[in-house]
């Protein structure tokens, strides 16, 4: 039975890598505005679920419904569509780009979709500002700190406007108090955007 007024629905998702059994009848929904963690010990298939139910990785059995469309039947230039303007994503190292400055990293996104420079750069100012690391736009990865980084990598996930947000291990390579903060600032993102 499908949850009234989800957006993101996996049914009896199973995947498999050889013999290791990632995923075996995994369940989910989300609806806008609600925050889910998925927790559990290192190896049990968190990342996998993510990346199936972002479209980065096929299941090998089950169902992905994003917004009442089943996913299996979207090519992969519609599912990296999908990627590029309803999904945002935060990785536990906040993989951005060492070339680009802090402000061109977070702009990125909306460049990839086509937005024109000084639009995509004063979206991103905004969400860096929100972020209060509005001070590092012409620094590069490289010159921040741990915490600077990942906000910047948060802002980057949220310059978009997501209708659903995923976060792989935001935190895990932050200190406790950076890592608080990080989870404060995506829970308080998602919920005033009413991304899920």
């Amino acid at each position: 039975m499908t949850p009234a007024g989800s957006l993101l629905i996996a049914d009896a998702l199973r995947k498999t890598y050889g013999p290791t059994v990632a995923l075996d009848g995994a369940e989910f929904s989300i609806h806008p505005g609600e925050v889910v963690a998925v927790m559990g010990p290192s190896g049990s298939g968190k990342s996998t679920l993510l990346h199936c139910l972002a479209g980065i990785v096929t299941p090998d059995s089950g169902s992905i419904t994003y917004n009442g469309r089943e996913m299996a039947t979207m090519n992969d230039a519609e599912r990296s569509a999908l990627r590029r303007s309803e999904f945002g994503f935060v990785f536990q190292f906040g993989q951005l780009v060492p070339e680009l400055t802090c402000v061109e990293n977070v702009a990125l996104p909306l460049r990839l979709n086509g937005i024109s420079r000084k639009e995509a750069e004063k979206a991103a100012l905004g969400w860096m500002e929100r972020l209060e690391v509005d001070d590092l736009r012409k620094k590069r990865p490289g010159e921040v700190s741990g915490g600077q980084g990942q906000r910047v990598a948060v802002a980057r996930s949220l310059v978009t406007n997501p209708r659903v947000l995923f976060a792989d291990e935001p935190t895990g390579a932050l200190d406790s108090l950076n890592g608080e903060r990080v989870m404060d600032l995506l829970t308080e993102a998602a919920r005033s955007t009413n991304a899920a």
